[in-house]
């Protein structure tokens, strides 16, 4: 703990799924459970659990709660707070409090579970989370678009969405990214990409698979595109998204530390935002690879610094807040899916009017007025 104290940690005693309701499609699990296995268990009934962050293979769903946890499913199927029914929690003072329940709607009185879901354990202890599931979808098949210029693929991707394509995901990597997967792992990837486009459709019959990545394949080549491949079986498309998962290993080539940030803006201000972001490495002296969750507007910046350097580490910051600004100003946010946690907690008042965060603090002070739970974060 960063201000001392103690770790509550729960994957080692309440870890376990408690019930899974196929009637109403509900999973009731303690906040211990690894997000992949509830996954996998609910995909042996027939049913599916979308949010699948990075993490999937090792973060509990009380911590995925907790930080709103998104995913590349997220263009299509949303994040962890679409899917967070109602919640048990315990607060500073010892109350047990039920939050949310697990009917379709339910508007009486406030939306706590909405409250406390995102708000990174500072303000009670989540024991219980019951989670919306869906029927699974029958059939998947991944794309990949290449395009000659990172403004051409940000272009495809709000275009090619507002023309009623629907993606499970549009996962992007830029021409710094691709030629670090190329140079360290020795992935397979076209010389002269500028930027990719990665992702997959699913459906319950093929036809309307087909239907989705027709669509994508006239919206890309409409918005300048070299090519456009489709991965028809699982180790094709194991090959196309092993590129995107090793998006953010490879790119230490280019520095030892990576100041990473994953800021998100409006999908129709990518290519501005990207093109934004490239100038500002470029005044402070920085190479700045760039991928993420384009479907949804959310990139991970890398600000690349050799960790050795106090003098690259200091401009490097220097350079987030930079592009914190910016991004704000495009009417973006801080942080996507990562959240605040201590390392952004200064920077809230770029995003944020004293107003509003002193609201924070109210609504801190009401669920914990001792402030015994996560002191400091997000500057609370």
């Amino acid at each position: 703990p960063v201000n001392g104290g103690i770790t509550l940690a729960f994957e080692k005693h309440m870890n376990k799924i408690l019930e899974v309701d196929m009637e109403n499609m509900v999973a009731v699990v303690q906040p211990g459970v690894i997000n992949k296995d509830l996954q996998r268990h609910v995909e042996s009934l027939g049913l599916f659990y979308p949010p699948d962050p990075a993490s999937e293979e090792y973060s509990t769903l009380g911590g995925n709660v907790s930080e709103n946890a998104g995913g590349m499913r997220a263009a299509k199927y949303g994040i962890t707070k679409d899917y967070v029914m109602a919640l048990r929690a315990v607060r500073a003072n010892g109350d047990i409090i039920r939050a949310g329940k697990r009917t379709i709607k339910d508007v009486a009185g406030y939306n706590i579970a909405g409250i406390l879901t995102g708000s990174e354990g500072t303000l009670a202890v989540i024991t219980e989370i019951t989670l919306k599931l869906i029927p699974k979808p029958k059939y998947v098949k991944s794309y990949m678009g290449i395009f000659p210029s990172v403004e051409d693929a940000m272009r495809a991707v709000f275009k090619s969405l507002a023309s009623g394509a629907n993606p499970v995901a549009m996962e992007f990597m830029d021409s710094l990214v691709v030629q670090a997967l190329k140079e360290k792992l020795g992935v397979e990837l076209p010389e002269d990409a500028g930027a990719l486009l990665i992702g997959d459709v699913d459906g319950n019959v093929i036809e309307e698979v087909d239907f989705q990545l027709q669509m994508l394949q006239e919206s890309f080549e409409a918005n300048g595109a070299q090519a456009f491949v489709v991965a028809e079986d699982q180790e094709g498309r194991d090959k196309l998204w092993y590129a995107r998962r090793n998006a953010s290993p490879s790119i230490t080539i280019y520095g030892s530390k990576k100041l990473n940030e994953d800021i998100s803006v409006p999908r129709s201000m990518l290519p501005e935002a990207l093109k934004k972001i490239y100038a500002i490495g470029e005044k402070y002296g920085f190479k700045v690879p760039c991928f993420g969750h384009a479907g949804d507007g959310n990139i991970h910046v890398n600000v690349m610094v050799d960790g050795s350097d106090p003098e690259q580490l200091e401009k490097g910051h220097e350079a987030i807040i930079e592009i914190f600004e910016m991004v704000v100003e495009m009417g973006g946010t801080l942080s996507g899916e990562h959240g605040i946690g201590t390392s952004k907690a200064p920077f809230m008042n770029i995003a944020f009017t004293p107003q509003e965060i002193q609201l924070f603090k109210d609504i801190k002070a009401a669920f914990d007025p001792n402030h015994i739970l996560n002191p400091g974060k997000m500057g609370l």
